[in-house]
């Protein structure tokens, strides 16, 4: 028996590592690994769950081909490289290589993916996207105050005396954050939850408030006005490290807690219940979530929120943090001023033509000179996880080729044309880093790729040898995947950082030195003043916003813009039992999780004579779904939630309902901004 010591690589805050069981070529069994100090208890159960998605019997193993009629058929490796090489020559060559789209996502993490974006440079270029799904406004919210995005390391949440989970249910979505949380909590920390949904989180907690959705930022706002009155703010530290103080404070007028009360739907009382807990009760850790900056407002939101962190001097101290983004680990970007992860701040000229992902349907469609004919995807689902899936299926369906790297038949993978087998974690290795924790960690090859299936690495280095590419690029930016290629080319790109050891890197994590695992404890700000700037100018003429923290209702969800008739808050949380639309196709997870269901209140259900186990048809101007509902009083009267990422295949697909909108800030996608009808299935109401 063999053991390997690995990190799960999916979008998830904690990027557990653990160790693998391996014998006779199989993976049989999984532990905890002690050296993360973030993830000392093991993997969730999506984590668990790996066995069945290496070896499900739903799995693709081999390359598929649209026929004539539609259904999939398995073709040669050799058969398809060669179609693939000549539709990639005839469309560069005879239209342009930006007729191309190349399409990736965060799937699955690693310095391997790097390799796609060399080969489509190589190539000449392809068009690509811009912006993100998950957290952009955030991000850029962060650096415009802040400079940088990095937070106290996970294990220090246990110094807080006050923690504020303001939008996130770490119990389901953040799990290794509940062992912190606990230990504060045994210390005697007070937990906060805002949230318009009762979670489990909230459980926890001392005080749950629920806010209409979108209007965070008033609220935070209106708190920060009785701060200010009530001199509950650190006024030493203002005067030092903070820029435009003066101006947000002369700008709270209007954010009189009775006017707070109307837009967020919180009593008078309660707000100041909770401005005083924020005053007085220190250290303090706000940890936003990531779905209140997924409105048209979201950027402005959380730099809101992150103004309480700010005037109560919150920051640079152990117990005190805004915990929304630690970067820390992203040391191997290629370009660091400014910071790659803002692909915003630096486009490449080989991809100068970019679709926005927030309005990919729209934006695919409207190019010209030359018009998109081909797509290739590999790491996302943008039939399931982009707004406005009738739009992107419109624009999906007029390509005339689309290819597909993908391990299961997704609602993507069944569009395509060409479908290509996609690896698992267990079947290369790779490097990769956190946005929670502050590890680099291995991601070791443990297993070798069942059926046909060829590592994303492979299928490009042989598509890049019939596209004749130099022997000089083959050599240096494509190894093969076989013997020590990939790992000398993972030497090769982490040269530069001396202290990274691959055969120490295979025992455990490490650490970068240049890691502050008390985020700005020098109270150094990579702003344009060298401070926090509450104020900034770059805010206004970069993205035409306000230079101070602002509320400014949704674009549709806002409480002042609804319709006349009643509708319903749409909400589309994450949830434990997948990772967007990843792991719900599972047999270990659907006994848990086995239908999509509406959360709805039982109030809001009785008004429309609907009971539990009722089926609803929930709608809007872009799309409609019927759906189970499932009722309780947990959930924010006037709203209603489905869990983003079931498959459209599996009764699900709440992107039908989502309009195609960017964030304020940092071109994120705004899908939360969205209004639905509600009514019985059957009925012709609503």
């Amino acid at each position: 028996m063999e053991v390997y010591t690995t990190a799960c690589p999916r979008n998830c805050y904690s990027t557990c590592s653990f160790k693998v069981y391996v014998q006779g070529g199989r993976i049989i069994n999984f532990e905890p690994h002690p050296g993360n100090l973030a993830t000392p208890e093991g993997m969730c159960l999506k984590g668990l769950s790996y066995k069945e998605k290496v070896e499900s019997p739903d799995r693709i193993l081999h390359p598929l081909k649209r026929s004539r009629h539609g259904r999939f058929r398995r073709v040669p490796w050799e058969k398809i490289l060669t179609e693939l090489s000549e539709k990639l020559h005839y469309y560069r060559d005879t239209i342009g290589p930006h007729s191309i789209l190349f399409y990736e996502s965060s799937g699955m993490s690693g310095l391997l993916n790097e390799i796609s974006s060399t080969f489509w440079r190589h190539f000449g270029g392809a068009t690509t996207t811009f912006g993100n799904l998950c957290w952009p406004a955030g991000l850029e919210a962060i650096r415009l105050t802040l400079g940088d995005n990095k937070h106290n390391v996970p294990w220090d949440l246990e110094n807080a005396r006050l923690i504020i989970m303001w939008g996130k249910n770490a119990v389901e979505t953040n799990i290794q954050e509940s062992i912190p949380l606990e230990k504060a909590l045994e210390k005697g920390a007070h937990l906060v939850v805002i949230d318009p949904r009762r979670t489990e989180t909230a459980e926890k907690a001392q005080l749950l408030v629920q806010p209409k959705p979108g209007t965070d930022g008033a609220l935070a706002l209106g708190i920060a006005r009785i701060l200010i009155e009530n001199e509950w703010i650190d006024t030493s530290f203002v005067s030092k490290y903070v820029n435009g103080y003066h101006a947000f404070s002369n700008g709270l007028e209007s954010y009189h807690p009775a006017e707070v009360e109307r837009i967020t739907g919180i009593p008078v009382q309660a707000i100041y219940h909770l401005a005083q807990l924020i005053g007085t009760v220190k250290p303090m850790t706000i940890l936003p979530g990531y779905g209140m900056q997924r409105y048209t407002n979201g950027g402005q939101t959380i730099r809101c929120l992150l103004a309480l962190q700010v005037i109560t001097g919150n920051i640079g101290k152990p117990g005190a943090c805004f915990h929304y983004a630690n970067l820390q680990s992203y040391i191997f970007d290629t370009l660091k001023e400014p910071m790659s992860y803002y692909p915003w701040l630096n486009p490449v000229k080989e991809f100068r033509r970019s679709v926005s992902k927030a309005t990919l349907g729209r934006d695919m469609m409207a190019q010209k000179d030359p018009e998109l004919k081909m797509i290739w995807i590999e790491r996302g689902n943008p039939l399931t996880q982009n707004p406005d899936t009738n739009s992107v299926l419109e624009a999906f369906r007029k390509l005339e080729y689309r290819v597909v790297i993908e391990q299961y038949m997704t609602d993507t993978a069944m569009e395509a044309d060409v479908i290509l087998p996609a690896k698992t974690m267990f079947e290369q290795t790779d490097i990769i880093g956190s946005y929670w924790n502050p590890y680099i960690q291995l991601r070791q090859k443990v297993i070798e790729p069942p059926g046909e299936v060829k590592p994303e690495t492979e299928i490009y280095r042989l598509l890049a040898e019939r596209l004749q590419f130099p022997a000089e690029i083959l050599e240096r930016d494509f190894p093969a995947d076989n013997g020590g290629a990939i790992e000398d080319w993972l030497n090769r790109r982490v040269s530069k950082h001396k202290w990274i050891d691959i055969e120490a890197l295979k025992k455990g994590p490490m650490i970068p030195p240049e890691v502050q695992h008390i985020a700005f404890e020098d109270l150094r700000f990579k702003t344009p003043s060298g401070m926090i700037e509450l104020y900034s100018e770059e805010a206004k003429t970069r993205w035409g916003a306000s230079p101070l923290p602002a509320y400014v209702a949704p674009h549709e969800s806002g409480g002042e813009t609804r319709a006349p008739k009643k509708r319903f808050y749409f909400l589309s949380p994450n949830t434990k039992n997948r990772i967007h639309s990843q792991f719900g196709n599972l047999e270990v997870i659907r006994q848990y999780d086995p239908e999509p269901q509406l959360e709805m209140n039982l109030n809001d259900a009785m008004e429309l004579g609907i009971k539990p186990g009722d089926r609803v048809r929930v709608s809007n101007e872009r799309g409609e779904m019927t759906l189970k509902v499932r009722l309780h009083q947990g959930i924010l009267t006037g709203c209603v939630s489905l869990p983003n990422g079931w498959w459209k295949t599996e009764g699900g697909g709440g992107n039908i309902l989502s309009a195609q909108r960017e964030t304020d800030l940092g071109h994120g996608t705004a899908f939360h901004d969205n209004l639905v009808d509600i009514c019985k299935a059957g009925s012709s109401d609503g």
